[in-house]
């Protein structure tokens, strides 16, 4: 038998990590968080880290594991949740996967074999002066397949999926193959009344965030970090720095960030969507 894993998944502010929290509390679980910006140190506001208090606890897994500066990639992040499933299994604990990263749960919990692909820096930075659009159009034109797969994602992930490509010179959809899974997986999912509701949702969570310091904790890191390409790309500082270099002012860089949230949101229904397991109309 396949060890059991039960994975929350759902868009932002959808109510994952108290959904998490309660299950986890309920079962004797722990939970492993599915995350690209909850690896990193001191990026607490913007990315809705939860709380010492908030987590009331429970065991939380890959978070604060890494400083800004690093590029966490998909395979660190397969190689070190994996570690931590079978480490809360070892203790007779349930594994509660819970986050908002797709293909973080594509490749760890579903049938998705990622390639495994040294990056190219300087390739990668050249493709991450091209605009996402226009990544898009490229790889549509290379391999239609993966364009209808990778349409919905961030641009951080067309650019590997590019990278790949060129390095490899062969299709995305060609290396990147399936596998059996390795777990046997409950997935769960918060119920959202409709989008009306988790866009205000998202609203309201962006002004509370203003509420407890984000525009601080922006200046904060600008000062310590610098614009390195994981802080200047995150939803939440991308934003207010434009209101600290000037160029908006406070209310017009939230009312922008609310609106990235949002179309965020969307992406991450439309990787949600692929499953088969989860059941929603959204």
């Amino acid at each position: 038998m396949k060890p059991k894993v039960i994975a929350i998944v759902g868009p932002t502010a959808s109510g994952k990590t108290k959904m998490a929290i309660d299950l986890a509390k309920q079962i004797d679980g722990e939970i492993i968080s599915a995350d690209s910006r909850l690896v990193y140190k001191g990026f607490d506001i913007a990315s809705a880290k939860p709380t010492l208090e908030e987590r009331q606890g429970v065991p939380h897994h890959l978070i604060d594991i890494v400083e800004p500066e690093f590029d966490y990639s998909v395979g660190n992040y397969v190689d070190n949740a994996r570690e931590a499933i079978y480490s809360v299994l070892s203790r007779g604990k349930t594994p509660v996967v819970a986050g908002g990263t797709g293909l973080y749960f594509r490749v760890l919990l579903e049938n998705y074999d990622l390639p495994r692909v040294e990056a190219n820096p300087k390739l990668r930075e050249e493709l991450n002066q091209i605009d996402r659009d226009e990544l898009l159009e490229e790889i549509k034109q290379l391999d239609p397949i993966s364009y209808e797969k990778l349409y919905g994602s961030n641009k951080r992930r067309i650019v590997r999926a590019l990278e790949v490509m060129k390095i490899l010179n062969k299709p995305f959809s060609e290396v990147s193959g399936e596998k059996e899974p390795e777990f046997e997986v409950e997935w769960k999912m918060p119920y959202i009344e409709s989008r009306e509701v988790l866009y205000d949702r998202i609203n309201k969570r962006v002004d509370l965030m203003v509420e407890q310091g984000l525009v601080e904790e922006t200046r904060y890191l600008l000062k310590k970090h610098g614009r390195i390409k994981n802080f200047v790309c995150t939803i939440g500082y991308k934003e207010v720095l434009t209101y600290i270099d000037g160029e908006a002012t406070l209310d017009e860089a939230l009312e922008k960030l609310k609106q990235h949230t949002r179309n965020y949101a969307k992406r991450q229904l439309t990787w949600f969507r692929a499953n088969p397991e989860l059941d929603f109309d959204l």
